[in-house]
């Protein structure tokens, strides 16, 4: 019988909560840490082991995966005291599911190796927590060969992910990603509204609109939700606006033109500055109300 390896869990956010129980309801040991004592909590609750730190999470697993926010807080939970890079060991991995700066997923993943001689797989996630939770993420995986073989198993379980190519690759197709699905909120919001302004019951439209060009499995999720002006975060508008500036970064770089995406972060950012970085991405509908925000 294979012994299924160890598991850490750093952020147990919206994502990172739902990922870490799928784990443990598939058989695998998960000690988890969250600077937010409350959510490590809720996640003993769901038959995760608690940490104190970073470090002690990387001690006692063979696997260590995270979903936390911004680069700058990785590279403090990866090299900060009581970091990662200080129980980290060859042979264990770094799993990596948030979205960061593939530049800097490289670099710290190179002095990761250097110090510790432990491997690296970016694999960012679309989906959502209620994907994270029933095992239907979108993963997109970036490393060496052999690395994510090893950890092949721990993303079957989480959702469906295809290999990119070298360390860096999965979070470049998060990218892509994030182009289609964040434009497309600030365009649903635009039709909704236009709907609505032009006189037609816009509850009508998804099935007006069923088995043509612009249905989708987004459309069909989200255009209620913006009709019901439901907020009720999935995912945060700051991380949205956070996204969205690593895709102007990107495209940048790589001298891509990306005009819809830079008019999508000028709405987020008007969102941002009215202080609504805390509801749902699709909160975007606010900047096309008649009222003041």
């Amino acid at each position: 019988m294979t012994t299924k390896p160890k598991l850490g869990y750093l952020g147990l956010g919206l994502m990172g909560s739902q990922m870490a129980r799928r784990l443990v309801e598939n058989g695998y040991q998960v000690t988890g840490f969250d600077p937010v004592a409350e959510k490590i909590e809720a996640a003993v609750g769901n038959g995760v082991l608690a940490a104190d730190s970073p470090r002690a999470v990387a001690e006692a697993s063979d696997i260590v995966l995270a979903c936390v926010v911004t680069t700058p807080a990785l590279t403090e939970a990866m090299f900060g005291p009581d970091g990662i890079a200080e129980g980290g060991a060859a042979g264990k991995i770094f799993l990596d599911h948030s979205t960061t700066i593939a530049d800097k997923t490289r670099d710290m993943a190179t002095r990761l190796k250097a110090e510790t001689g432990m491997g690296w797989v970016d694999a960012p996630v679309s989906g959502g927590p209620p994907a994270a939770g029933t095992g239907k993420l979108a993963i997109m995986v970036g490393g060496d060969k052999a690395d994510v073989a090893t950890v092949k198993p721990v993303l079957d379980i989480l959702g469906n992910n295809t290999h990119m190519g070298d360390l860096g690759a999965g979070q470049v197709t998060k990218m892509v990603n994030q182009v289609l699905v964040l434009n497309n909120f600030a365009l649903l919001a635009e039709a909704v509204t236009l709907a609505i302004n032009s006189g037609i019951d816009p509850a009508m439209v998804p099935e007006a609109l069923s088995g043509g060009y612009a249905d989708s499995p987004m459309f069909r999720q989200f255009f209620p939700r913006l009709i019901e002006r439901d907020f009720e975060p999935a995912g945060y508008v700051r991380q949205i606006m956070k996204d969205l500036d690593m895709v102007l970064e990107l495209a940048q770089q790589t001298r891509t033109p990306v005009p819809m995406s830079n008019t999508s972060a000028s709405l987020y950012r008007m969102l941002m500055t009215k202080g609504f970085s805390e509801l749902d991405a699709i909160s975007v509908l606010k900047v096309y109300d008649k009222e003041p925000m």
